[in-house]
């Protein structure tokens, strides 16, 4: 809720003040800034009259650079410097980056972040976002007539990572922008939609845009738009769309393949596909005629022919919208409507089939294109205080799990994912090894159980806990995910309050489709994860009453019978046995042997330990 102004005595106040704060949705293929005016939020044009920034910035030599459709104008002529789709880059390492081969770029492998090699030096993809960010902060000035912008909310995908997000906000930084902060493409799109036609209930929203795919479940009440659940997959949107046309163009030209094309040749096809593509929405053919350095590319394609090929990609977003509804708990008949966001959804077939899936047609009365900018800007509005009778609560989620390493290489999950966010959880953990004086923590993000098979995201180290017997140590391990969705892990013994952090920030993000193969993996290998969960557990159990019972020998062996002695030792072979092997049943049922093979000697030990206790003292001294 927004303060209450109050002016300096002496001084009216004027009621017409108020802080300006844009919306900005940095795409990968074109970008938007809006805000709210006159009470209505709306994209913001440039002096032409348009309010798409194309992404594409081309640096001319001399401190100069074209940013938008004058950039674009000469990609053919200059691919090296023009450079496009940065936001695949973000927060990428160059092996990360998927599709780099259809880029006629020089790439720069260096460590956190993969960079380009310009005639104006080495740009990184913060740099670069940060020309298009400077130039939609410029149009919002020149809008309003001011050089004092309060900040923007950003948008970003609900799939970008730490590294992304971190990487995100450097680029506005760089820009000269405050951001007041980071919301998910579909939450802003629920924001927009839900605010405009005053809807209530469960609603989903596909995001097909240029490099990536969102779908977002969200339950709309009374202005408070929760998240439910959110799936996707970051590695896919209108560019791939692009690459697979162009590359049946080329065949069906006889042409080589697109990766063996020259730097000219590929943004020429890439173009020319895009621009077949958008002719399909509304033709049932399109005829191309292009000349190469390579050749003429000269074919006829046909909008049932483009719609085939494109089918598996299709189904790739069907598949994420039908994983997200079962983590929602939803049929598909209780989702009340489908809102469509991002310039790919414009194809017929994609309307057609997000509509076969959820059984109605799609909403398409807000523009795809603009939603998310304008919800964006309805967000920013608030934070700068201007939207007291009208606020809105935004409840996002988190895509993946977040948790520790335990041990036999486990993971413990602290923050499940699709929690909502900001959110913090802890959860007590214990020392393995008497006399343990240090932590190791390993924070990993994934759905597998297998630390092997997670992200890591870092590492740090609890010293100077008390020495004590193992177990009796509690170290409380605090996550704390912040509204952008950055992540922060602390580590703190209770007895003695030494106490451990770290600001999660990874020099790089998670690769284009490893969020995806994660969930996959994840739902496909559950149960064969689950069973190798309950091994190395079984053997952490086993390794632990071992190390007790051997501890326990050497203090107190004298109080056993030969016999005992023998019936502990051999019970001992046979959990050592039993725990080289890949049966949990068998070595859960060697634990439960030795266990019954020591109770005697356990009570013998206590009966000890009490005696040694009270020798010397009388009644009265108890």
């Amino acid at each position: 809720m927004a303060l209450l102004q109050i002016s300096e005595p002496g001084l009216s106040p004027d009621p017409h003040m108020r802080r300006i704060a844009v919306g900005i949705d940095l795409g990968t293929t074109h970008s938007l800034v809006a805000a709210v005016r006159h009470g209505v939020a709306e994209c913001l044009p440039d002096a032409q009259g348009q309010t798409l920034l194309p992404s594409a910035v081309r640096y001319l030599g001399d401190g100069r650079r074209a940013i938008g459709a004058d950039a674009l104008a000469a990609q053919a002529e200059d691919p090296l410097d023009t450079i496009v789709s940065v936001k695949r880059m973000m927060g990428r390492a160059l092996d990360d980056v998927t599709g780099r081969e259809r880029l006629p770029y020089r790439w720069v492998d260096r460590p956190g972040m993969v960079a380009l090699q310009t005639r104006e030096g080495v740009k990184t993809p913060v740099e670069i976002s940060a020309e298009i960010l400077a130039a939609l902060r410029q149009r919002a000035e020149d809008s309003f007539d001011t050089d004092d912008l309060f900040g923007a909310v950003i948008t970003v995908p609900a799939y970008f990572d730490d590294a992304q997000r971190q990487a995100t906000k450097d680029a506005a930084r760089l820009a000269g922008l405050n951001v007041l902060r980071l919301v998910n493409e579909p939450t802003a799109a629920a924001l927009a939609y839900g605010l405009d036609n005053g809807s209530e209930g469960l609603y989903a929203v596909y995001d097909l845009g240029g490099g990536t795919f969102d779908i977002s479940i969200l339950r709309l009440t009374e202005g408070v738009f929760e998240v439910v659940a959110t799936g996707g997959d970051s590695a896919l949107g209108g560019d791939d769309f692009d690459a697979l046309l162009a590359e049946r163009l080329l065949e069906r030209s006889n042409l080589p393949a697109l990766q063996a094309l020259p730097p000219g040749d590929k943004r020429l096809v890439l173009h020319e596909a895009r621009n077949l593509k958008h002719g399909l929405g509304a033709a049932d053919a399109a005829t191309t005629q292009l000349p190469l350095s390579v050749g003429a590319m000269e074919a006829r394609v046909t909008r049932a022919e483009f719609e085939a090929w494109t089918r598996p990609l299709i189904d790739r977003t069907l598949a994420a919208t039908k994983r997200t509804l079962r983590d929602a708990k939803l049929t598909r008949e209780q989702v009340q409507g489908v809102v469509l966001v991002g310039g790919s959804t414009r194809m017929p077939a994609v309307r057609t089939a997000v509509g076969e899936l959820f059984g109605r047609p799609p909403l398409t009365n807000l523009d795809p294109d603009e939603i998310v900018a304008v919800g964006a800007a309805i967000q920013a509005n608030q934070l700068a205080g201007n939207a007291a009778d009208g606020d809105v609560l935004l409840l996002d989620v988190i895509p993946l799990s977040l948790g520790i390493e335990t041990m036999g290489g486990l993971v413990e999950r602290i923050i499940e994912r699709n929690s909502t966010i900001p959110t913090a959880k802890a959860q007590d953990f214990t020392t393995y090894q008497d006399g343990q004086t240090a932590l190791a923590l390993h924070v990993v993000q994934g759905e597998r159980e297998l630390v092997a098979d997670c992200r890591s995201l870092a590492r740090f180290e609890l010293r100077g806990i008390p020495p004590m017997v193992a177990g009796a140590a509690r170290i409380r391990v605090r996550f704390e995910v912040d509204a952008d969705g950055l992540l922060g892990v602390s580590a703190r013994e209770l007895g003695s309050g030494v106490e451990a952090a770290i600001s999660v920030k990874p020099s790089y993000g998670l690769g284009d489709d490893e969020i995806a193969r994660m969930l996959r993996e994840g739902f496909a290998q559950a149960d064969s994860d689950a069973a190798v969960r309950t091994l190395r557990e079984a053997r952490v159990d086993a390794e632990r009453l071992q190390l007790a019972t051997l501890s326990a020998l050497a203090a107190d062996a004298d109080l056993l019978s030969a016999e005992e002695r023998a019936a502990i030792d051999t019970a001992m072979a046979g959990l050592a046995e039993a725990a080289r092997g890949d049966e949990a049943d068998t070595i859960v049922a060697a634990i439960e042997r030795l266990a019954a093979a020591t109770e005697s000697f356990a009570a013998a030990r206590m009966n000890r330990g009490i005696h040694q206790a009270l020798s010397g003292r009388s009644v009265e001294d108890l």
